[in-house]
């Protein structure tokens, strides 16, 4: 028995050292990963708040902001939950919070009276509302992990006609800000409409004298741009999704490599007191063999004396003795 538990505890401590080499392994890519989608995100906000300052100088140039994306429906009937997750796991709490988030803030307004559509981003969330027999109006897949700004447009395009055709008053966006690698904030806020002055004041104020002519008109320019300006708001938070989902990733990896390490040297304590136990158990049946070998010499010893007895080697003799009359 002690040999067959040797070999089970051998067998698990090889089996997590092979999985700690794969966490560390997928620790140190998503730390790469993480450094990258980081860069993106900062070379991606240039455009964001360009794009923001033509809309400041078409403000102040006193373009109208009047733009069916910017329209209030007033009585909200059905609520769009766009949900950014993942496509692959390991990567902590990541996904479960965002999907979490989203589906308090649903059954909220499904208690409110209000209907949904869920448009997923990431294999996650759709597999999860899936299971759980909720409508999809549309999911996107294969796209977090390095999120193009053609996919931002995409998924921007159906959501703004969506919101355009009147299928639903309002569209609630829910995913991982990224503040840091250490820190992220799960995110659920109104996406369309586009409320008026904060989409004017978003980077800055509004106060700047804008100095350009529009052609052909400042109000077409802002029709045009504020489109634009949905699908940079939507990219920059897919960038914002990929980073935190990397940073979750390396911390899990790294949680992971720990616990590997702290199960390694539990077993092998585990493993040394078998060893210990088996050659205890050894020695003793060693001792115990050679007692009984030396008990049995003993016996042999004394059945020797026995058959070297005089009375058995010279009988005749004895016999003489015991007859020889006056015989001191």
């Amino acid at each position: 028995m002690p040999g067959a538990q040797e070999r089970i505890l051998r067998r698990r401590i090889n089996s997590v050292k092979a999985t700690k080499k794969i966490t560390r392994a997928m620790e140190l890519i998503a730390a790469s990963r993480v450094v990258r989608a980081q860069q993106r995100a900062n070379a991606a906000r240039p455009y964001a708040r360009q794009i923001t300052k033509v809309i400041e100088d078409l403000a102040a140039s006193g373009a109208s902001v009047d733009h069916p994306l910017l329209r209030d429906a007033g009585e909200v009937r059905k609520v769009a939950y766009v949900v950014l997750t993942s496509d692959r796991g390991l990567a902590g709490a990541y996904n479960t919070s965002v999907i979490r988030a989203t589906e308090r803030e649903l059954h909220a307004n499904q208690l409110a009276g209000v209907d949904y559509e869920l448009i997923t981003v990431g294999r996650k969330a759709a597999a999860y509302f899936r299971f759980r027999n909720y409508r999809l109006a549309a999911s996107y897949e294969g796209i977090s992990d390095k999120p193009t700004y053609e996919n931002a447009r995409e998924v921007a395009e159906f959501i703004t006609n969506l919101f355009h055709s009147g299928g639903v008053d309002k569209v609630i966006l829910a995913y991982t800000e990224f503040i840091s690698i250490a820190s992220q904030k799960v995110t659920v806020r109104t996406f369309l409409p586009l409320v008026p002055e904060e989409t004017i004041a978003e980077v800055g104020s509004a106060t700047a004298v804008a100095a350009y002519e529009f052609e052909p008109s400042p109000e077409a320019v802002l029709a045009a741009l504020l489109p634009r300006y949905v699908e940079a708001r939507l990219f920059a938070a897919l960038l914002d999704a990929a980073a935190s989902e990397h940073a979750n990733r390396q911390r899990a990896m790294k949680s992971a490599t720990d616990n590997a390490e702290d199960m390694i040297v539990r077993l092998g304590r585990q493993l040394n007191r078998a060893r210990q136990d088996a050659i205890t158990t050894e020695i003793m049946e060693i001792v115990a063999g050679a007692e009984g070998l030396k008990g049995n010499q003993g016996d042999d010893e004394d059945l020797l004396l026995d058959r070297l007895d005089p009375i058995h080697l010279f009988p005749q003799h004895q016999e003489q003795q015991h007859s020889a009359p006056g015989h001191v």
